[in-house]
């Protein structure tokens, strides 16, 4: 029996949504960590661990794990930190991701300030890819402005030691080596004007994803618009037709289409969701309408308004987007006004899930059985 969970990260806590595989009727408990803002969370497909990368204005940023599917939580005591004598802080986790699947103990976390912690016991204790922290451009990284965040991890299907990470705002790094070295991967991208020295950094990263069916192929939604490499991230070009225009940007290697999140199924269609633009973060027109460009397209197209009857002038943050792992997908996002949908139907059609809740910062997507993969 295939069970369908959605685990929601927001600025109040993490809350678990559960339904069938029909996904028609669904359970909301939580909120758990109440007095935590959730970045990441990542579910076990084999079972009821979760992982959830924790924030806490008083107490600090932590890993914290359930082995229940959420009912109750400890926290990890060997979790990523930077030594002392780095200098780096250790703010948030951005990210939790599995690692390949010749590896099932294995998960990676992208940190702010930016950096990659690998754990080889499913989260138990973690040690720092330190390639990233002491690669010679690392004076020229500047912070967007949501901070260094290391937000994306990539990992090639076919090759665990290939990977990709994106950073705000840095830019683009691949490691052929399984994260022990790695070369920035920026060309065709608009660079961020802070006057640094090191020409191969300084990049506006939004949000990556790769293709399931050809490893050469990713996709970006970056600060100044949309891109696609097909090899591999060595150059990056735009596919931008059919998206609204940032037409309020000052800088005008910024004036591409503006958002944050970007997710892709298994057969190939990929989501984003536009905003106005880079000054007015809000769905354009009020109108919470996703844009869907199919596998082998080259434009983009406006699918079902999500509220057509009701103007919300809201936005869906970079982790709030996902589709899950089921052969009739489910997409999902979440706003920043606290409210759920999903699809079935690849984006036409939207229903609003139950609940209202607080700033929606991340929708992770966990399915359990047979017929789905996490």
């Amino acid at each position: 029996m295939t069970t369908v969970r959605l685990l929601v990260g927001t600025t109040k806590g993490l809350f678990v949504y559960s339904s069938d595989e029909q996904r028609r009727v669904w359970r909301c408990e939580g909120p758990q960590l109440a007095e935590w803002e959730i970045y990441s969370a990542l579910g076990d497909p084999k079972g009821e661990g979760v992982l959830a990368g924790a924030s806490h204005a008083a107490y600090g940023p932590s890993v914290r794990k359930s082995d229940d599917g959420g009912a109750t939580w400890t926290q990890i005591a060997d979790g990523p930190r930077y030594p002392t004598e780095t200098g780096f802080k250790f703010n948030r986790v951005w990210q939790l991701i599995p690692g390949h699947s010749s590896e099932p103990d294995t998960v990676f976390a992208g940190v702010e300030e930016a950096g990659l912690f690998v754990s080889r016991d499913r989260g138990a204790t973690w040690s720092e890819l330190d390639g990233l922290t002491s690669h010679p451009t690392r004076p020229g990284w500047f912070p967007g402005a949501g901070g260094m965040c290391l937000h994306t991890i990539l990992i090639d299907p076919q090759d665990p030691r290939r990977m990709w990470v994106g950073i705000s705002a840095a830019g683009v790094f691949r490691s052929e080596d399984g994260g022990e070295t790695w070369t920035p991967r920026n060309v065709g991208l608009a660079r961020v004007p802070t006057g640094q020295p090191y020409p191969d950094v300084g990049y506006c990263v939004h949000k990556m994803v790769l293709d399931p069916q050809d490893s050469n192929t990713l996709y970006m939604q970056e600060h100044g618009g949309v891109l696609r490499s097909t090899d591999g991230a060595d150059s990056w070009e735009p596919i931008e037709d059919g998206l609204p225009s940032g037409r309020f940007s000052h800088n005008p290697d910024y004036s591409g289409p503006f958002g944050f999140p970007m997710a892709m199924s298994h057969n190939g269609d990929l989501f984003i969701a536009p905003l106005e633009s880079s000054e007015q973060r809000t769905m354009a027109e009020g109108k919470l309408l996703i844009h869907r460009m199919e596998r082998g397209a080259d434009a983009w197209a406006p699918i079902g308004d999500a509220s057509p009857e009701d103007p919300r002038y809201v936005g869906v943050l970079r982790d709030a987007l996902a589709v899950d792992g089921l052969e009739q997908y489910g997409a999902y996002f979440g706003t920043t006004s606290g409210e759920l949908y999903c699809s079935l139907d690849r984006g036409v059609t939207w229903d609003r899930l139950p609940g209202q809740l607080s700033r929606i910062l991340a929708v992770k997507p966990w399915v359990v059985g047979a017929n789905g993969a996490a």
